[in-house]
């Protein structure tokens, strides 16, 4: 006994065991050695700044970072930080302009009266959102960026009207219900494209952490940003000149730090522009631009500013109409349609038809997300070579048969998520078959 009890000393004076933390193997720190020779000793790594500052940045930052999410992340949650730090400074100025003009302080002023007001703007609010989500709740997925800053647009004036009100005393319940249906768009196009890049942050499938930490890193910005707004609201009140500077200045800064942030982004997903810058470079070289490229050409703003700007621009994805409803053509278009179904796309799940410069789609009701892609890339080759060939039908089928494969292909070994074109939902379908004699279409 006394035998086996010096070997297992002996054994234990030998062992050495280290301690180290990370979610990747990869990304991995040793925090301690714990040794026991000649007795059992622990032996701490890293500084005691950084054993204290760790756990608070992890309260902020996603788990594994920075493998863990996407290399645009960081600058956009700093220039997304300094916007919401901006909106909650402003928040206080309008907030207290908009109590001021229902009466809060003042003795004429009843409770029944500011409840109705407040009813009123909040219902007109709720309303908004409704018909703001029926009429463009499946594009706010296909154009996030430009949604991202419309929906800020769209809430810097609503508190614009909120800081107007207290102007107009007769028109003020119109003047705040505009205010809040300004802000209903905010929260929907907001909520929306916030769920869409956090998906594209995500790269360890980790979006829901992503998600809740954000709403830490917003939850940090608003507390600075109502803090520093009743200390703006108390310095400047009663002066109304120079509530109006602090606003405009923090609203340009605002408008700024938006555009700053989605300009930092570079989506893989593939949506109507992008697919028709990487097939327009694609056609001409043979090449496929990267997801960091294309988000420098790619338009953040509607393309109805850009057009004001430059008369002769072109988007070629603004040719093609998706998903077109059969029953709407007339009889000529009918008849070429049905032409096209038994000449040109007897085995697609789609068909196209040009008409007035613009190619139209049609898509099969058997059609799969993929199709839907190929579909639109047919469109745009077929818009692209529009006034240059004889038949246009023809010659994009040609290419879609020599380089679409490849054209995918190079996608995917670029980073881009080639399975399916993000765009407004297709919801009108038809099914054709041909024979030898008769085309049916419904």
């Amino acid at each position: 006994m006394e035998a086996t009890g010096a070997e297992d000393k002996e054994e234990w004076s030998e062992i050495v065991v280290e301690e180290w933390r990370g979610s990747s193997s990869t990304k991995l720190s040793r925090t301690a050695t714990i040794t026991a020779s000649p007795s059992l000793s622990i032996r701490r790594s890293g500084s005691r700044f950084t054993l204290v500052w760790r756990p608070i940045l992890e309260a902020f930052v996603p788990e594994g970072f920075p493998s863990s999410v996407t290399p645009d992340y960081v600058p956009f949650q700093i220039w997304d930080s300094l916007q919401g730090l901006s909106t909650y400074i402003r928040t206080m100025l309008s907030t207290q302009a908009l109590l001021s003009a229902i009466g809060v302080g003042e003795k004429s002023a009843t409770v029944i009266g500011a409840t109705f007001q407040w009813f009123l703007r909040d219902l007109t609010g709720m309303l908004g959102g409704i018909l703001f989500t029926f009429y463009q709740g499946s594009n706010l997925d296909s154009n996030a960026k430009m949604w991202r800053l419309v929906a800020d647009l769209m809430n810097d004036l609503g508190m614009l009207m909120d800081l107007l009100s207290p102007l107009f005393p007769s028109a003020f319940v119109f003047i705040v219900c505009l205010g809040s249906l300004s802000r209903s768009f905010t929260g929907v196009a907001s909520g929306a494209t916030r769920a869409a890049l956090t998906q594209h942050f995500a790269l360890q499938n980790n979006a829901a952490d992503i998600s809740a930490k954000e709403g830490s890193q917003e939850t940090a910005a608003t507390m600075i940003g109502m803090a520093l707004g009743m200390l703006l609201a108390r310095i400047l009140m009663g002066h109304s000149l120079a509530i109006w500077l602090s606003f405009l200045s923090l609203t340009m800064f605002h408008m700024y730090a938006n555009y700053k942030a989605v300009r930092c982004l570079s989506l893989t997903t593939l949506n109507c522009e992008r697919s028709s810058i990487l097939l327009l470079h694609f056609v001409e070289t043979g090449q496929v631009l990267s997801p960091e490229q294309v988000s420098v050409m790619e338009h953040v703003l509607p393309l109805w500013t850009t057009s004001w700007g430059s008369k002769n621009v072109k988007f070629l994805h603004t040719r093609v109409r998706l998903g077109v409803r059969v029953s709407s053509l007339n009889l000529m278009e009918m008849v070429g349609l049905l032409r096209s179904a038994r000449s040109q796309y007897r085995k697609a799940k789609y068909l196209l038809f040009e008409q007035k410069g613009i190619i139209n789609i049609v898509m099969h009701k058997d059609s799969t997300a993929s199709d839907v892609l190929k579909a639109f890339i047919n469109a745009l080759v077929m818009a692209n070579i529009l006034n240059k060939v004889k038949s246009a039908h023809s010659e994009s089928q040609l290419w879609m048969d020599k380089h679409y494969e490849d054209f995918v292909l190079k996608l995917q070994s670029s980073r881009w998520k080639a399975e399916r074109l993000l765009s407004h939902s297709v919801i009108w379908r038809a099914n054709w078959i041909c024979g030898s004699m008769e085309e049916k279409t419904d």
